[in-house]
Formats: C-alpha cells, sequence, structure tokens
C-alpha cells in the first residue's frame, strides 16, 4: 500500500489531523466525491421512470453500482442487492418484513450495537417471541457450544454482528449459520464492521440476510446495503411502499414487482449509490487483503504499546481475533476526558462514551462509564500511532 499516494485522496487529512474514528464513519476519497459530482453536473434526473436520455444514464449508474456490490459480497445476483440508507435501516426491513409468531425464538448477543439489539426487543413486544442473549467471555469471545445449546427448532431467526464495533472481536458467524441452518432458522450478520476492513464472501459464509453502511467503507453518508438471499426476497414483505414498487394498482388493489425494487420505495439515494460504488472501486483497487493486513497491523502496535503504560486498561481480545478497533480506559479519566485531551493536544480524534452497546458495556466488560475507542483505516500510519500513544503516556504520566 502506498500511503503517501492515498493519503492525498483524502483532502481533510491536509488539515493535519489524525482520524482514528473510523469505526464511527470513514472519510471519503476524492474520487468517490467527483463520481457523486459527475451525476449532479452531468446527468442529474431520477432512475427507473424516465425514457429521455438523463434517466436512462442515471438509471444505468445507479445499477452499475448494484453489481459493484454484489460482486464485491460475492453475492449470486444482483437481485439479491437491496439499497437502504444505513445498516440500521436494513436490520429494521427484516425485523418489520418477517411473518412472526407468539413463541418463535429470536437468538442474539449483548455485544450487538443497539441496531441490532433493541429491534428484537420490540418484535417481543409486538409478537410475543422469545429472544435469547448468547454472552462471551470478557474478551468477547464466544464458546460456539453456546450457540448449539441455545439454537433450536423454534429458533426463527439468529442476529449477530459479525464484529463487535466496541471490542473489534470477529465472531464465527459461518459456524454459527451452519448451526442455524441445521434447526432451519434464518441468519442474519450485521456487517457494518467488517465490510470495510475485510474480505466478506456470503456464499462461504452462508448468510441469508447482511447489512451495512457506505459511510464506513470510503463511501458518502445515507446509503447502505441490505443482502437478502434470493428464495428469501418474497419472504420478506417491504417497509416502505410507494413510487417504484409498485407493478399494478386498482381502486382496492395492488401488486409489487420482483427483486430488489419492491424493498426501494421512493426516489433512492442516487448519487450516493453512485458514490458508494466509486468506493467499492477505491477499496479494490487498494485490495481488501491488504486493507486488513494494514489495519491488523497498526492495532497491534497501539494494543501491544497500550500495554506498557500505566494505568491503562485495555478491552477485547488480542488483534488477531478483530478489526482495527480497540477501546481502552485511563484510571481517574473518564472516557470523554480522554478523547477531548486527544483532540486538544494533538487534533486525533476518537470516539468516546458507551458506543450504541449499553448491554456490552454493562454486561461484557463492565463499564458502565464507556470507553474510548481509536479505530483504524487504510489511510493511517505509524506515525499517527505513535503519536497517538505519545499523547496518551503523557496522559497516564501526568495521574502518577
Amino acid at each position: 500500500m502506498n500511503l503517501t499516494k492515498i493519503r492525498l485522496d483524502f483532502p481533510i487529512l491536509k488539515k493535519g489531523i489524525i482520524y482514528l474514528d473510523n469505526a464511527a464513519s470513514s472519510l471519503t476519497p476524492d474520487q468517490v466525491l467527483d463520481q457523486m459530482m459527475e451525476y449532479y453536473h452531468s446527468y442529474r434526473a431520477n432512475i427507473h421512470r424516465g425514457i429521455h436520455q438523463l434517466s436512462q444514464k442515471a438509471s444505468d449508474e445507479y445499477e452499475n453500482a448494484r453489481t459493484k456490490i454484489s460482486t464485491f459480497i460475492n453475492s449470486r445476483s444482483d437481485e439479491e442487492v437491496i439499497i437502504t440508507k444505513n445498516t440500521s435501516e436494513g436490520i429494521n426491513i427484516i425485523a418489520r418484513g418477517l411473518k412472526w409468531r407468539k413463541g418463535d425464538r429470536i437468538v442474539t448477543t449483548n455485544i450487538e450495537h443497539h441496531s441490532n439489539f433493541i429491534v428484537w426487543l420490540r418484535i417481543k413486544e409486538i409478537y410475543g417471541v422469545d429472544v435469547e442473549i448468547v454472552q462471551p467471555n470478557k474478551e468477547g469471545i464466544f464458546n460456539i457450544l453456546d450457540f448449539e445449546n441455545t439454537i433450536d427448532d423454534r429458533t426463527k431467526l439468529v442476529a449477530i454482528t459479525h464484529a463487535s464495533n466496541v471490542l473489534g472481536v470477529i465472531t464465527p458467524v459461518e459456524e454459527i449459520t451452519k448451526i442455524a441452518h441445521e434447526h432451519e432458522a434464518l441468519m442474519l450478520i450485521d456487517g457494518a464492521q467488517s465490510v470495510p476492513h475485510m474480505p466478506v464472501d456470503i456464499q462461504r459464509i452462508g448468510c441469508d440476510f447482511l447489512a451495512f453502511s457506505g459511510h464506513k467503507m470510503c463511501g458518502p453518508t445515507g446509503v447502505g446495503v441490505l443482502y437478502i438471499r434470493d428464495m428469501l426476497l418474497n419472504d420478506v414483505k417491504p417497509l416502505c411502499l410507494g413510487g417504484g414498487t409498485v407493478k399494478a394498482v386498482g381502486s382496492d388493489y395492488y401488486s409489487l414487482v420482483k427483486g430488489p425494487q419492491r424493498f426501494e420505495a421512493g426516489t433512492p439515494p442516487i448519487a450516493e449509490l453512485i458514490g458508494l460504488g466509486a468506493a467499492i472501486d477505491y477499496l479494490n483497487d487498494i485490495g481488501m487483503d491488504k486493507i486488513r493486513a494494514h489495519d491488523i497491523k497498526l492495532i497491534k502496535k497501539l494494543h501491544d504499546e497500550l500495554l506498557t503504560i500505566p494505568k491503562i486498561t485495555v478491552y477485547g481480545p488480542e488483534p488477531k481475533h478483530k478489526v482495527g478497533i480497540l477501546s481502552f480506559n485511563i484510571e481517574e479519566l473518564s472516557p470523554h476526558e480522554v478523547a477531548l485531551a486527544l483532540d486538544v493536544a494533538a487534533k486525533i480524534m476518537v470516539r468516546s462514551g458507551d458506543h450504541c452497546a449499553i448491554p456490552l458495556m454493562k454486561d461484557v466488560i463492565q463499564q458502565p462509564r464507556g470507553t474510548v475507542r481509536a479505530s483504524t483505516y487504510l489511510y493511517n500510519t505509524d506515525e499517527e500511532i505513535d503519536k497517538f500513544l505519545e499523547v496518551i503516556s503523557e496522559l497516564s504520566a501526568s495521574l502518577i
């Protein structure tokens, strides 16, 4: 990876910041913005509606982006790729779109982002289903036997993150999917933290649903993806109906189109999806294996050095078991105090607080005040990690 060349693609880095808040949202390269601006400058029109040349061009570019997404995650066809506004919307489509009966079981975990947790509690409230929660050890690592003992023939859905947004730990989704399917249960994966940072092959995993967001993978905000396995497309009711979803309408009836458009009511995020397609091109040009290796190298350095600094507690497993996310605390300082000090001292951007994962904070690492979270990506450097460690060492020394 040519980091010098890569960093030139991100103008915001010229401001002298050190951006280590990539788990919340990544930066966006010029190549993505250029493609979005080309849409606005050259063929700004709605899609799938008009027969004029601008609409046809916009429709082609929109569907080209869908194809890029399909190839990126190795789905069977473009028909399995639904465009959403983010991961949360994708998960909610599945939650509200499946047919639930009282007594059905949902299996999830307590390391989930709230978007893959509270939706199931709401389904429990509405339909009277049972929600079973599998707990890992304090590092976030699961015993696969716990899933074998929890998933049974009443289980309708297993919903689990591929990588924790707090601990970075990668969950054994392939093995869990096999267990789910042995009991004819469906498998949903929250890929918000995995898809941007490592190769994700849904054919190998075998899952039924996968949701992720564009804004965490060098794309723009406002666009996400929901993969639905082809044979399940008609089993999931759309969350919204409207323009673009309709095949026929009468005064007392309607029918929906087949394929992903049935889930994409109204005008979709056209420029944003074109931008996400450009982001996928950008990531592919660098190589997801290289991005994964770069993340591990940086997070290992961060992990190993933090463990040598007094008054630091690091949460989560060894770097080989995680994506580029590391959470920690400094004794006597709140996470927000540490985050503010990093910003003031060296323009270092990190996240602090509960990271939308309160059950994990309370039940797994037992840190109700939250943590400081540093998260890396393809444009971060060893020198930035060194500067981060220097500031943290000074903070720690000031407390002795």
